[in-house]
């Protein structure tokens, strides 16, 4: 119930600015606008680019709605008057698209610099602590961004971070268990580099021959996959499984995370065969079946396995791999055991 209110009343908050634009949109196409348009272009355009924006900002500041969806309202504002403005009436929003839009670009992209700086400070004070960089860029991202952008944002730069300036060899706590040393995941993924970078350059020379941009745009396309690729890659040596606050994280790079208490942790099976799909379980990994897997969690309840791009797959069983299987569950048993006997 409580779910339902908050979105309610999340909703009105864009149902103010569009009701505005609505009515301002019907505003501009009415015979009294045509015939007083000299006169009420520059009061229209103001309302449309500032004051429906500034009435949404006022509404969302007490919110945990991103301040930076400001600007969203505004590019809508603006795309309103190009498509309802006569032409010759849009010297308004030709002089804000010029001189103002470029302003708030880099306005809004220097903050989100600023904040993920902060994170990423943040991550290299906490030494003697768990603190994930991820997690910690995820949530900082939540804070500045709309929320289907908040995901894919913190993944790209992530990518950069592990890819090309995460080189310190990560530690393993009491409570972290590896999962890429025994398992074949991060031979395929630097086989499928080697595959991208023998292929990308006789590809280049053929493509060239044709057209010379599109040969460049594949050749800039093919690197960047690599560089992702790679990123990946070495974030499974960066995440570990871990277990805090009594929950179990588990995580494969920052490809896929679930979150389970360890209170409901129904079994945990060392196995390694394989399963029917009729069996419902999901795979903790990002190829399926070549990596294989050698523990099964099952639980008493539904979680929600992430993955890249907003993806969700809920289960009661998930398939993994861990580097010390008998260790990892004896660890979780004794902490499962410890908790019955407080």
């Amino acid at each position: 119930m409580q779910t339902l209110l908050n979105f309610q009343q999340r909703f009105a908050k864009f149902l103010i600015p569009l009701a505005l634009f609505i009515g301002t949109y019907f505003f501009i196409k009415s015979p009294y606008f045509l015939e007083h348009a000299s006169t009420l272009t520059f009061a229209v355009s103001a309302d449309l680019l500032l004051t429906i924006p500034i009435l949404y900002f006022l509404l969302v500041r007490k919110t945990n709605i991103p301040k930076t969806t400001v600007v969203p309202i505004m590019i809508i504002g603006l795309l309103i008057g190009f498509n309802s403005l006569p032409e010759s009436n849009q010297e308004y929003l030709q002089l804000f698209k010029t001189w103002c839009i470029p302003v708030i670009e880099i306005g809004v992209a220097s903050f989100i610099i600023y904040k993920v700086r902060k994170a990423v400070l943040f991550h290299k004070a906490q030494k003697d602590t768990s603190v994930d960089f991820f997690t910690a860029l995820k949530k900082t991202c939540a804070e500045i961004l709309p929320k289907p952008v908040a995901g894919p944002f913190a993944t790209e730069i992530s990518v950069f971070y592990y890819g090309l300036f995460y080189w310190k060899r990560r530690k393993l706590a009491e409570n972290e268990f590896s999962y890429h040393k025994e398992s074949t995941a991060l031979s395929l993924f630097f086989v499928l580099i080697f595959i991208i970078a023998i292929e990308v350059v006789p590809v280049h020379i053929l493509l060239e021959k044709w057209n010379s941009l599109a040969a460049w745009i594949l050749t800039i396309l093919s690197i960047y996959s690599g560089l992702q690729i790679f990123g990946y890659a070495k974030s499974l040596m960066k995440r570990p499984i871990a277990i805090e606050n009594n929950d179990l994280s588990l995580r494969y790079g920052i490809i896929q995370e679930a979150e389970i208490p360890l209170a409901d942790i129904k079994e945990i099976t060392l196995s390694s065969k394989e399963f029917d799909k009729e069996e419902n379980i999901v795979r903790l990994s990002l190829l399926g079946e070549m990596e294989g897997h050698n523990m099964i969690i099952e639980t008493n309840n539904e979680h929600t396995l992430h993955g890249l791009f907003g993806s969700k797959k809920s289960f009661t069983k998930i398939a993994l791999h861990v580097d010390k299987p008998a260790d990892f569950k004896a660890y979780i048993k004794t902490l499962l055991n410890n908790r019955e006997t407080i």
